[in-house]
């Protein structure tokens, strides 16, 4: 499979090696080196040495091999299948679902439906799966099916040209929408969590008001970038944290003349109020904009009636 990428002109004085790192994150360092002193990596249409500055512009062709690159074992789970072709499989998360296996979480995620969905994808980085959502996060998440697709879609995402609108439930009420643009890392002391840090990554999320409660806001929010727990960190960092974060949401108050149903709706809801509503891309092999879009949730779909019938 033969994938190609642009240099971004910010990676400028970058080594052939590293810029390759970040180009196809998807594969290994190993393997990329191994495929660069194996003369299957050309840049501007000449094989170059893995320490080769490059100067930004410059056109990388890679000749990936198709191989075994996923342990994980195919699970009989149900799959929530929105679109599927050849190229691409678009399939609506639940909330609980654990996106990767990883330690704590070996069987029952969606790699593992995925694998027993279509066991091809074994040989595809994450068996296809080019972003992610949270455990707790539900919604619109995008497969690739092949390397052709999955080149596409996370070039795609590194140009920042997909299109993902997430509804959330906040606490607080706000006035207005608008831009958080604050680097995002990891908290120094909690390896789990992320805060707003200047030596993390830079960070943008978008939002507009949808509807207004008393004490909560429900928004629409859109990313442009893609950091891990992005909106939950973005959102607790201008004091309106989403409704249920256990992990950014400070501490559980009850909203004071609370009725009886929304105390027990709010009691009851232990995830981040966050769903991945809307996702646009570019189609990999017939390069035409596709969308789609997803409701709410049934629980987050019963605290926005609960909020409405106690919070005008």
């Amino acid at each position: 499979m033969i994938l190609t990428a642009e240099v971004p002109l910010e990676m400028a004085g970058m080594r052939l090696d590293q810029a390759l790192a970040e180009l196809f994150a998807e594969y290994s360092r190993s393997k990329l080196q191994t495929w660069i002193k194996a003369d299957r990596v050309q840049v501007n249409g000449e094989i170059q040495r893995p320490r080769t500055k490059l100067e930004g512009g410059e056109t990388i062709t890679l000749d990936a091999e198709a191989e075994v690159v996923i342990n994980s074992e195919a699970e009989d789970i149900p799959l929530d299948i929105v679109y599927e072709d050849d190229d691409i499989l678009i399939v609506n998360k639940p909330a609980g679902l654990v996106v990767h296996p990883a330690v704590g979480n070996w069987q029952g995620t969606l790699v593992n439906a995925l694998l027993n969905h279509d066991p091809n994808l074994e040989t595809l980085p994450r068996a296809g799966i080019v972003h992610r959502l949270d455990k707790d996060t539900c919604g619109l998440l995008m497969i690739a099916k092949n390397l052709m697709a999955h080149n596409s879609l996370t070039q795609q995402l590194q140009e920042r040209s997909i299109n993902r609108e997430y509804l959330a439930i906040c606490r607080g009420r706000m006035t207005a929408g608008g831009t958080v643009d604050e680097p995002i890392g990891r908290h120094p002391s909690d390896r789990k969590r992320y805060v707003v840090r200047m030596s993390g990554k830079f960070a943008v999320t978008h939002y507009r008001v949808e509807k207004r409660f008393t004490r909560h806001t429900l928004v629409r929010v859109k990313l442009e970038t893609g950091r891990t727990h992005q909106i939950r960190v973005h959102m607790a960092h201008i004091r309106f944290p989403l409704l249920g974060d256990q992990v950014y949401g400070g501490r559980f108050q009850m909203p004071p003349a609370c009725s009886e149903q929304l105390e027990i709706e709010l009691r009851s809801f232990k995830r981040q109020a966050l769903h991945a509503t809307k996702l646009g891309l570019i189609h990999p092999a017939t390069e035409t904009y596709m969308e789609w879009e997803q409701p709410m949730p049934e629980d987050m779909l019963r605290l926005l009636s609960a909020l409405a019938g106690n919070e005008k």
